[in-house]
């Protein structure tokens, strides 16, 4: 059973602050989703149309201790396989950064270009933070000092789409590669369990690379998600009890959730990636044809 905050105490707060410690990924989201529905602030958003209900809001602070132990997905995940598929091929690879052209009325960011490619007036070059984060661990392992930032306070503060995510930030300790991922804000239902999965692989790959530069084994260890406004909108509560609430109660959690080690999920997900590849394709094509 997830540890968590005491709901006595979360009831006396203005913005319930949940912590919640959970062996695996689907775990602590499915916890995280629970707690705010339950003890989740009642507040409206910029989003709401005059007849949806306040949105549920929570501070989180969610610990993953094995982040990719089985079962590592969570099957009320938004828009399946191939969606998760799709963004995490935009997160890890930047295959939609050529999508960037905000006088276009295009996208505003990625977070692949925030993360890999980020740019500061002044300065001539664009940043690889992960690339910096890794050198940075590798001269000493024990730094606090790696971290990959996403906030441009030039320019976020006057955009439309303001970026969600904050910060990633590193250290290992007993040769494991702890990630604590900070978001400003978190759509708990309809995106953070993607967000969570995506920036795991992200976790693992910085690792790995740790591990090639070192030649030593450098493991994935806890990942920590913090997000300062957790939160599950008004909107979406029809949909939110009669599917997640109703799979709580009707499904045992093994029947909620997928395990990537499953031949048949395996197979799955090797069709999800490969019609993801077919669409990138098509949109090349279509791209040099203008």
């Amino acid at each position: 059973m997830p540890l968590m905050t005491d709901p006595e105490l979360l009831k006396k707060m203005l913005l319930p602050n949940v912590q919640i410690i959970a062996e695996n990924l689907p775990q602590g989201w499915e916890e995280a989703v629970k707690c705010c529905w339950e003890f989740g602030a009642k507040i409206k958003t910029q989003y709401d149309r005059p007849d949806d209900p306040a949105s549920r809001d929570v501070a989180l602070n969610l610990t993953i201790l094995n982040p990719f132990a089985e079962p590592r997905i969570h099957r009320d995940m938004p828009g399946g396989f191939e969606a998760l598929e799709m963004y995490r091929r935009e997160v890890l690879d930047g295959v939609h950064d050529s999508w960037i052209d905000p006088e276009a009325g295009k996208w505003q960011y990625t977070y692949h270009e925030r993360i890999y490619n980020y740019t500061v007036p002044g300065i001539p070059d664009p940043i690889n933070q992960i690339e910096a984060v890794i050198n940075q661990l590798c001269s000493a392992t024990h730094s606090g000092r790696a971290q990959a930032v996403i906030w441009k306070p030039w320019e976020d503060a006057s955009i439309d789409d303001l970026a969600c995510l904050q910060s990633l930030w590193f250290r290992i300790l007993d040769d494991k590669l702890v990630m604590r991922c900070r978001m400003r804000i978190n759509d708990a239902w309809k995106a953070a369990f993607m967000n969570m999965y995506v920036f795991t692989d992200l976790q693992r790959n910085v690792a790995e690379e740790i591990s090639r530069r070192l030649d030593r084994k450098i493991e994935v260890g806890q990942y920590d998600h913090v997000a300062d406004s957790f939160h599950i909108y008004g909107s979406y509560f029809k949909d939110f009890t009669g599917r997640f609430l109703q799979n709580l109660e009707t499904r045992t959690f093994e029947q909620r959730t997928f395990r990537t080690n499953d031949s048949q999920i395996a197979n799955i997900m090797e069709d999800a990636s490969e019609t993801v590849k077919a669409k990138l394709a098509h949109e090349r094509e279509e791209y040099l044809k203008k």
